[in-house]
């Protein structure tokens, strides 16, 4: 289908989808890329590509032969230099609706992991705050935290709240299977009666869920008791591993709405 010309030029629809696809791609490994020194990197390497385009056009054969001679490394290059970004694009990518759609992933290894961390920080009485993300971004939150950018371990999560650290103070945020920072500054409840009720890190995690869609576990430093947030209330306060497994299986997996969380955990509570 040819959408227009341009001369002897025609413009079509695979043409327009090409273009979109190859800015989607483009603009993802910057995303990606932004702020790190892969940056710099994937910077020179498009220097390189644009030069021996330009050098092609003028006819300067000794340096198109030179740029053309080291072109059969440049993949293996790029795969070798940029992994780490690559790995995380595959990742983003393999969780976007479609593709969660399309292939039903029997169990989010975040929520296990997260599962298995709750319950051992629960054991020491090493006070916690897990925030999930789900679709609402929470970039400016990252932002003013520390960078992480680690894939989510029991371990990984455990040592960052060990008292000892200078990291335990705050909330970790989770998205696309990697812990994006720690440190992080969540907003307290706007709510008056969780003021009375509850201590800084539950507010926070009350807070947080309030003005976004993630999911926040806690636990408490002085009970050790685990507690689950989820738009803008405490689904649960006293939740073991098994338990809140399954509850954050519930809201990432099964459940849309807020009623019909609340029916699950409900339900859940019963068992």
């Amino acid at each position: 289908m040819v959408l227009f010309r341009i001369g002897f030029i025609t413009f079509t629809l695979i043409d327009l989808l090409d273009i979109i696809a190859v800015y989607y791609v483009f603009l993802k490994l910057y995303q990606i890329m932004k702020g790190t020194r892969a940056a710099q990197m994937f910077a020179g390497l498009l220097l390189i590509i644009i030069a021996a385009f330009v050098f092609q056009i003028v006819n300067m054969e000794g340096m198109s032969w030179l740029i053309s001679s080291f072109s059969a490394v440049w993949v293996i290059a790029f795969v070798i230099i940029f992994q780490p970004e690559i790995r995380r694009l595959l990742i983003q990518f393999g969780q976007t609706r479609l593709i969660r759609t399309l292939f039903k992933v029997e169990e989010n290894r975040s929520i296990s992991a997260v599962a298995e961390a709750a319950a051992q920080l629960a054991d020491r009485h090493y006070g916690g705050l897990i925030v999930m993300q789900k679709d609402t971004g929470l970039k400016s939150i990252v932002e003013m935290g520390v960078r992480i950018q680690a894939e989510v371990t029991p371990e990984l999560i455990v040592s960052i709240f060990s008292p000892r650290t200078p990291l335990h103070d705050g909330a970790i945020i989770i998205s696309n299977d990697l812990v994006q920072a720690a440190r992080c500054i969540l907003p307290l409840s706007q709510n008056p009666q969780a003021e009375r009720k509850f201590g800084t890190r539950h507010q926070a995690a009350l807070g947080i869920t309030e003005e976004s869609d993630a999911v926040a576990v806690v636990v408490s430093e002085e009970t050790g008791r685990i507690s689950l947030a989820y738009q803008g209330e405490f689904l649960h306060q006293n939740l073991d591993e098994e338990l809140l497994k399954k509850h954050l299986t519930a809201i990432f997996e099964e459940g849309k709405g807020k009623g019909k969380v609340r029916e699950k955990a409900e339900e859940l509570q019963q068992l």
